[in-house]
């Protein structure tokens, strides 16, 4: 970065996104105000998003006047108004503030993304975020859309009765899934959705919203597959595919450990086919039983996705259905007693996350239910809506992402960061064949 700061984005009436012509870049953490510092700001990447936020005023900082700004006209033409904007950045990267905006009466939800604070310098964007993961397997650059259209319509023709791949290239080809490309170009992680119900209710949850107004961002599974069906879409991504894992618990699912007898099965009849990769569970971690059989028919690794570690906001973003969060500490026990590997799928929202109580929390937990990997996922939702909806009030100064995991890092030395699953295998092939 330069030594200049950033120039502060806004979206005028036609939908064009600018930079002002004085006003300065601004972060938020729980509505809480900063200019972030040059170390905190990284080009935007390729593949990243800018939305502009409807009914909201963007917050920039007047140097001269040495205070914040709320704008609400066009700086080129006083008769016209403005809107925020954000970056919903591209995976691998975290966010570490937020963007600054302050919300009018009546502003609509805003959709189930991230957005994470951007600017303009010298000539390009920036954002306020760190690369947490250096894998490169969602890469914009790595995709190829007509190889991928290809090869998911080859498979699809290839297997007309295994509704999994059926599923899978509707994914694909519809939605763009990451994990579902990366499937059909033959490398590194690929999905097994499983099931179509779930037994939480989460606020922010991609595939079912019921009650908020939002949309839900993809279709959820409607069927579950059977053991052969899996086994069937995962042993020749296991056998031949570099760096393989093969994934259940997808965004197009509820709760795979719902499904436990099918998963036990379908991992069984892998592990008769292969020992190359790794299996692996994204779960919310609720039946601890379940956990404890998949492990002994040889699920690798569990990925736990975790709001907060403090129990009453993670009660009130789950809505747990017959579970609690002690449920969550045994199935990580259950695990890593069997010698498997366990992440934390943390989802990451300047304010809270860096807050000085979530902080001693997530340590706490650590100390009873030890995980091998943080991956620090945005949090994608409003996050005004919700911060309000499970009562989090910003009353302490945050600590900041970046020190968050400067701290985890000294107590745990053995944690690693990142954001993706990793493949376990030591003998898993290091690049990609070109296809």
């Amino acid at each position: 970065m330069t030594a200049s700061r950033p120039l502060m984005l806004y979206a005028d009436a036609s939908g064009r996104i600018l930079e002002h012509p004085f006003l300065e870049m601004v972060g938020s953490s729980a509505g809480r105000f900063t200019r972030p510092s040059l170390k905190e700001l990284i080009p935007l990447p390729e593949g990243s998003e800018l939305f502009r936020l409807p009914g909201r005023y963007p917050v920039g900082y007047d140097r001269e006047k040495k205070r914040y700004v709320v704008l609400t006209r066009d700086p080129y033409n006083a008769h016209r108004p403005v809107e925020a904007v954000a970056a919903f950045i591209a995976p691998a990267h975290t966010q570490l503030y937020m963007a600054a905006y302050k919300t009018r009466p009546g502003a609509p939800l805003l959709p189930l993304f991230a957005y994470t604070a951007v600017g303009w310098s010298e000539g390009g964007f920036v954002t306020a975020a760190v690369r947490v993961d250096p894998d490169p397997r969602q890469d914009f650059k790595h995709f190829d859309p007509e190889t991928i259209a290809r090869n998911a319509r080859r498979s699809m023709r290839g297997t007309p009765s295994n509704r999994l791949i059926q599923h899978l290239g509707r994914c694909a080809l519809t939605y763009g899934c990451p994990a579902a490309r990366n499937l059909f170009m033959r490398r590194w992680e690929a999905p097994l959705p499983t099931s179509p119900v779930c037994n939480a209710r989460c606020l922010g949850c991609i595939s079912l919203q019921e009650e908020s107004g939002l949309c839900a961002t993809q279709e959820r599974i409607r069927f579950v597959p059977t053991p052969e069906e899996i086994a069937e879409t995962a042993v020749p991504h296991l056998l031949r595919a570099p760096r393989p894992v093969v994934s259940f618990g997808q965004g197009c699912e509820g709760e795979p450990l719902i499904q436990g007898k099918t998963l036990e099965e379908s991992i069984r009849i892998m592990r008769r086919e292969t020992s190359r990769g790794t299996i692996n569970c994204n779960s919310n971690a609720s039946l601890p039983d379940t956990v404890a059989r998949l492990a002994d028919a040889g699920l690798d690794s569990l990925r736990v996705s975790l709001n907060s570690a403090r129990p009453a906001f993670y009660q009130a973003y789950y809505r747990p259905k017959g579970y609690g969060f002690d449920d969550v500490i045994r199935s990580i026990q259950a695990m890593k007693s069997r010698g498997r590997f366990v992440s934390l799928n943390y989802f990451v929202l300047p304010g809270f996350t860096d807050d000085p109580e979530e902080v001693a929390a997530l340590c706490a937990l650590l100390d009873k239910a030890p995980a091998d990997l943080i991956q620090m996922r945005n949090f994608n939702a409003d996050p005004e809506w919700i911060l309000r909806a499970i009562g989090f009030r910003c009353d302490r100064k945050p600590l900041g992402i970046l020190k968050v995991m400067e701290r985890i890092q000294e107590r745990f030395p053995d944690i690693r960061f990142g954001y993706f699953n990793p493949c376990l295998d030591p003998e898993h092939e290091e690049e990609p064949p070109n296809r």
